[in-house]
């Protein structure tokens, strides 16, 4: 090494330690950078999902706007089914003829007027009949969408007399009625976290301060950063929360003994 590139090199091991040497001071003893770091979290629904057609038809009726409200079991798409309805018509119609064809013969078969093979096809022919009936039902079943649970519209991807094709992504959906919290702490916090255990949250979005109470603790620590993850919620129904707004985190852990 150079003379001129010892007096580059040498101020610089000296900053470093100077860095490393303030910034062990600036954090109390035995915490770590992540004991006394903000810790933020975001507010998620307690359950969400997407809901596709199963049919490619022409939609309707969409009873709910985004944002709204909605009950489980509730309708919030409806397809033009008027083609589906006219399957299920014929194929009906075609059970009729097959059960009546299938009696006659069991009848006819009584009296040793009919073969076994004449009689076995009439009877596979009426269950083939009835499975048709079957599939056309169920295929008429998909003509409406109902709510798994309730919750709200997160998002409207589709709109009324809008034709679409099986597969497609129609509404967004989620269950607010709790919210919940995730976020990352210390893993030596688990010697006093517990499931249950009350702190606060910070809301940004409202600039007010929440109850909120541990659900989960996450399953493994990592072992890089020494942290694992927290699964909270919000405790109490505050109408002017909304899933994804953000905060910070006010736990602090008891003092040592």
């Amino acid at each position: 090494m150079t003379r001129s590139a010892a007096r580059i090199w040498l101020p610089l091991q000296v900053a470093c330690v100077l860095s490393a040497t303030v910034a062990q001071a600036a954090a109390p003893a035995g915490e770590s950078a992540l004991d006394t770091r903000e810790i933020r979290a975001q507010l998620a629904p307690r359950r969400y999902t997407t809901l596709a057609a199963e049919i490619g038809a022409k939609i309707t009726r969409l009873p709910m706007a985004e944002g709204a409200a909605f009950r489980q079991g509730q309708v919030l798409v409806q397809f033009d089914c008027l083609l589906q309805q006219a399957q299920l018509a014929k194929a009906e119609a075609a059970l009729m003829s097959a059960d009546t064809n299938w009696s006659g013969n069991k009848k006819l078969a009584e009296l040793n007027s009919v073969g076994q093979v004449e009689l076995g096809m009439s009877k596979a022919e009426a269950l083939k009949a009835q499975a048709d009936v079957s599939a056309t039902r169920t295929l008429l079943s998909k003509c409406q969408i109902t709510a798994p649970f309730a919750g709200r519209i997160a998002e409207q991807k589709v709109r009324e007399q809008q034709y679409v094709q099986t597969g497609q992504t129609l509404l967004e959906i989620l269950d607010d009625s709790t919210l919940e919290l995730e976020f990352i702490v210390p893993s030596r916090w688990l010697a006093w976290l517990r499931p249950g255990t009350a702190f606060q949250v910070s809301i940004d979005e409202t600039a007010k301060t929440y109850p909120a109470k541990v659900q989960r603790i996450g399953a493994r620590v990592d072992p890089v950063t020494q942290s694992v993850k927290l699964s909270a919620v919000v405790d109490g129904r505050f109408s002017e929360l909304v899933a994804g707004m953000s905060g910070k985190v006010l736990m602090t852990p008891p003092p040592q003994r």
